[in-house]
């Protein structure tokens, strides 16, 4: 009996110890960090512009932080603010930590270019009063900002004020900036916009548009045939035998390079040899090219498809008489989106107000996609595609002349729709060529 009252007496002591144990644990535990929703975050911004990262954490007490950008510490803050100096893809990783452990939460950062996250809008000038522009249209902010090429390089200008800036495109992450009439053509960033190397402005010079070729090498169209241009020298190396006269746009698809002359329409160049294989007379409109690697002109009241394999020509009635612009040029009113094709029906020389969407069936063109209203009539190319935004961008000035041609409205269509869906209404004597697309 007196040992089972003993025994009974050290089970009690060894339960009252376990549960004193249990109590003290109970007050020293310290719970994990705690994010509060998702750990794996993404975000964007523009180079120049900052951007700051919170924690996320449920509670902060007694927690210690650390920063770091692709595995490099930089901070040990509750926020870390964002501010990087190139373009590109960006891990930023938090770390909370406290007693009862650890927790991470991590950005994908993507930091675009000072001029990428939008579109070019190049201007042709008022001539005789001043050179062309190049403007920005930044998709976050939804507006326009002007004479941007200048006020990047400031000791750069695209003088002679007798020229006019025709042409852009993107070259190998390059923006080509091509100018008529004595003009340069600049080659400048795709993305900060700094000017990387040039041809010289000089009398003679009659520059239209530029397509690459290769990593090394492009061809420049003028109003004297097609020049050989390569790429890092910036020099002319000869041009294409057989092409005489003005020639303006130019794209390339497949192992052909498609070039528009105005004495011999369409121009078909191998471009492996640089030897011309063919031509398609009676264009007077060019160029679009659908993901099909269809190349696509106009003439007459035709709409073509050049197969860029074989070369192939199908005529598409259009209803309405093309035309182009060889009085005084500009890159034509005619772009694609996929596998359709927009077109302007424009006067004889510019000053449309319907765009025409062909989308493979003869029915698609038997209506306008769109029809400008109130004063508005194109201007330059007046219409171009943006792929990022599935959107048709349509540059306009008013009908008639003098203050008319100040009154200028950018608009956004959906591609698909046909729904508007922007305007901007800006004043000033630009004279709108061409926009152009980061693609």
């Amino acid at each position: 009996m007196k040992n089972q009252f003993f025994s009974k007496q050290l089970l009690a002591v060894a339960s009252l110890m376990m549960l004193t144990v249990s109590c003290n644990n109970d007050d020293d535990f310290t719970a994990p960090p705690v994010i509060k929703g998702e750990q794996q975050l993404k975000d964007t911004l523009t180079i120049g512009k900052t951007l700051q990262l919170s924690s996320k954490l449920a509670d902060r007490n007694n927690v210690s932080f650390e920063w770091a950008v692709d595995g490099k510490v930089v901070g040990s803050d509750s926020t870390y603010v964002f501010k990087p100096e190139t373009r590109g893809d960006f891990k930023v990783t938090m770390t909370a930590k406290n007693g009862g452990g650890n927790v991470s939460l991590t950005y994908d950062i993507h930091t675009y270019g000072a001029y990428e996250n939008g579109f070019f809008m190049i201007n042709e000038g008022w001539f005789g009063h001043g050179t062309g522009t190049v403007g920005f249209y930044r998709y976050d902010t939804k507006a326009i900002e002007d004479s941007v090429f200048v006020k990047v390089n400031p000791d750069k200008d695209l003088k002679p004020e007798s020229s006019t800036l025709e042409f852009g495109t993107i070259i190998n992450k390059k923006l080509f900036l091509v100018s008529k009439v004595g003009g340069p053509v600049v080659v400048a960033d795709a993305y900060s916009l700094k000017e990387e190397k040039r041809i010289p402005a000089q009398g003679g010079n009659d520059w239209r548009a530029v397509v690459g070729v290769d990593e090394n090498q492009a061809l420049l169209t003028s109003g004297k045939g097609i020049f050989k241009l390569n790429l890092s020298t910036m020099a002319l190396n000869g041009q294409i035998e057989g092409v005489t006269g003005q020639v303006g746009d130019i794209v390339k698809a497949g192992g052909y390079i498609f070039a528009l002359s105005a004495s011999k329409g369409v121009i078909v160049i191998n471009a492996s040899t640089l030897a011309v294989e063919k031509t398609i007379s009676g264009m007077v409109l060019g160029f679009a090219v659908t993901d099909d690697k269809k190349v696509w002109a106009a003439g007459g009241k035709n709409l073509i498809s050049i197969d860029s394999n074989t070369l192939e020509v199908k005529e598409i009635p259009l209803g309405f008489q093309a035309n182009g612009s060889w009085g005084a040029w500009h890159p034509g009113s005619i772009t694609a989106a996929r596998n359709d094709v927009f077109i302007a029906k424009n006067g004889s020389w510019s000053g449309g107000k319907e765009v025409y969407k062909y989308n493979g069936t003869a029915g698609s063109l038997t209506a306008p996609f769109i029809t400008l209203t109130n004063s508005n009539i194109l201007y330059g190319a007046g219409i171009g595609y943006d792929r990022k935004k599935n959107t048709l961008v349509v540059n306009t000035v008013n009908e008639g002349f003098g203050e008319n041609f100040a009154i200028n409205n950018l608009y956004l269509f959906n591609a698909e729709s046909g729904v508007k869906t922007g305007t901007i209404s800006f004043s000033g004597y630009y004279f709108p060529a061409v926009s152009v697309f980061h693609q």
